[in-house]
């Protein structure tokens, strides 16, 4: 399946990424615990067609590969002493298997499996505020885009802040919803059009009624919620129709941050129109491969956060990428007035 990985693939990857780097110190050279990892499991040279067809161990001996490789790093932990170095390592580590999770969860969507922690439908929704939808003007500012040295663990792809100025622009208080969304696949139906591929991944009509597949569960559409499992594409599409557009990285960027406008969160990663480039002055951290393979002018920076994503990751400076045909991750979208 294009973008997906094998699940026990995946699994042997996170533990290979986190022997590489904490322990082996990115250096190839330096002996695994297990043999053959770097052609098993290095996602820098294994593309995603070949995973599945990789000859992967045994669980049992992945496990023994994972408690090899945990108690290392535990051994570390309870010296207390660590070198920044090894405290850098130790976080990308952590961080990379924390995204690895959220993976794990669209996957499991993509798939139709049973999601086998508890969690609802309902549960998945940011709290709702008091607020009725409706257009925030922000006048033109001065912003600080991207990240600083002294708040901690960042991604190359944050470095460094710098000043931006966002000319004024009006943008919407709520994601769009999913009974917005049907209105506008109802008026490609009215003049004839097929909205065949602008229908949401996981959505099915029978009657008049539309549903949502929530991994293995069909429940008829919250039409007030979000929509979620939207390609930039399609949102496009649906901007074109209403005569709005989406939001630039800087414009999302500037709301996240706002404490003066109350503004609803939707608990996806919101497309922007913005193109996944470096800021001026980048350069890689030691894991090359995070971000500067992917300035190739096609991925597109999202803004926010799903339910899967860890609060140390809902940050208005991280910048997650994806292509923009991809929607069976955890996304939605908001728009500006043109």
């Amino acid at each position: 399946m294009p973008g997906l990985n094998p699940p026990h693939w995946e699994f042997g990857h996170l533990i290979w990424f986190h022997e590489f780097w904490v322990h082996r110190k990115g250096v190839a050279s330096n002996p695994s615990f297990l043999a053959h990892a770097d052609a098993l499991f290095n996602s820098s040279e294994i593309i995603h067609d070949d995973r599945w067809q990789v000859q992967i161990p045994s669980i049992d001996i992945l496990m023994n590969y994972f408690s090899n490789v945990m108690e290392r790093t535990f051994a570390i932990l309870r010296s207390g002493i660590l070198s920044p170095e090894q405290a850098y390592f130790i976080q990308l580590a952590l961080y990379h298997e924390d995204m690895h999770n959220e993976a794990f969860a669209y996957m499991w969507q993509s798939l139709g499996y049973v999601w086998p922690l508890e969690q609802s439908l309902g549960s998945i929704q940011e709290q709702q505020k008091d607020l009725e939808p409706r257009y925030i003007h922000i006048p033109q500012s001065q912003f600080k885009l991207g990240s600083t040295p002294n708040i901690g663990f960042i991604f190359d792809n944050e470095k460094w802040q710098h000043e931006v100025l966002v000319p004024n622009f009006s943008i919407s208080s709520h994601a769009v919803s999913s009974g917005e969304y049907v209105e506008f696949l109802r008026s490609l139906n009215d003049a004839g059009i097929s909205y065949v591929e602008h229908q949401p991944t996981y959505w099915k009509k029978e009657g008049d009624t539309w549903f949502e597949r929530f991994f293995d569960q069909w429940r008829e559409l919250d039409l007030n919620a979000p929509v979620r499992h939207i390609s930039a594409h399609n949102a496009e599409q649906y901007c074109l129709w209403k005569g709005v557009r989406l939001p630039t990285e800087n414009e999302l960027s500037l709301l996240m941050t706002s404490a003066h406008e109350p503004w609803q969160p939707s608990s996806l990663w919101e497309w922007t129109s913005g193109t996944f480039k470096p800021f001026e002055g980048f350069s890689s951290d030691p894991y090359q491969d995070y971000s500067a393979p992917w300035f190739d002018s096609r991925h597109r920076v999202l803004k926010g956060w799903s339910v899967y994503t860890p609060d140390y990751l809902r940050r208005p400076q991280f910048r997650n990428f994806y292509l923009p045909s991809r929607s069976d991750f955890f996304c939605g979208f908001r728009t500006c007035l043109a």
